[in-house]
């Protein structure tokens, strides 16, 4: 299965965190979100491959894309770090946030308390925890995450998901419509697992199966912002493809 071999190949990467350098004042991915007005927010993510798509993009500079997704008026920018299924690269946060002044996610497959840390060296804003994968966990990971100045983005699908991130107190919880372990695709999973998060006075980030306006329009009554990253990577133009979800 993908996923575990993910996982395998995750824990051969960790890392102690280093003694935590100078850096900026990290900024708000919650702020980013809610201070949208008369358009989508939408978080562009980059990401040169996946397991589901395989090669999305040949290798760019990432400074080049997050200036592209500026233009095209993202509210935030996702980097995914994973090298082997992925092709992303840690220091390449640091290549995103140099070149715009914007919240930056990280996202990764977080399973090591010492990689909370380590995202905070490399300069993220906010990382992105895993329901499915911490388990009962979770609350220990989104406290670390506060406590290290970064804003945990819960992702969740199952309603057993949902239950563990409303507890463990995260103001962002994202939807996958992805099954991490079948890897399929189920839209409605952002309208069937939005309300209680929402009745919680949370945010909801949409995530998975977006690529066309169409997919903003009918997800936006569930949820506050949508995270878009192969429609994006493998478009000639992104900053045109990510101004039409923004104004869907």
């Amino acid at each position: 299965m993908i996923l575990d071999e993910i996982l395998r190949t995750t824990r051969h990467r960790i890392k102690e965190p280093g003694r935590g350098g100078k850096r900026n004042d990290p900024l708000s991915l919650k702020e980013a979100i809610t201070s949208v007005r008369g358009r989508h927010a939408v978080i562009a993510e980059i990401k040169f491959s996946s397991p589901s798509s395989g090669r999305i993009r040949d290798r760019t500079d990432p400074a080049a894309i997050a200036e592209e997704y500026r233009r095209g008026g993202c509210a935030a920018i996702s980097v995914l770090t994973e090298p082997e299924f992925f092709a992303g690269r840690p220091e390449d946060i640091a290549a995103v946030k140099e070149a715009v002044h914007l919240p930056v996610l990280r996202k990764d497959f977080i399973i090591d308390i010492r990689q909370i840390g380590e995202s905070k060296d490399l300069g993220a804003d906010a990382v992105l925890l895993i329901a499915g994968l911490l388990g009962d966990r979770l609350t220990t990971f989104v406290s670390a995450a506060y406590a290290a100045g970064l804003e945990p983005l819960v992702e969740v699908h199952t309603h057993h998901d949902v239950e563990v991130a409303l507890a463990s107190g995260a103001g962002i919880i994202g939807i996958n419509n992805r099954n991490l372990r079948t890897m399929q695709i189920r839209s409605e999973t952002t309208a069937a697992r939005a309300g209680p998060i929402r009745n919680a006075g949370r945010l909801v980030v949409a995530m998975s199966g977006i690529a066309e306006p169409e997919d903003i329009r009918r997800l936006a009554p569930y949820a506050d912002a949508f995270l878009v990253g192969t429609a994006l990577m493998s478009a000639k133009e992104p900053h045109t493809v990510l101004e039409g979800l923004v104004f869907a």
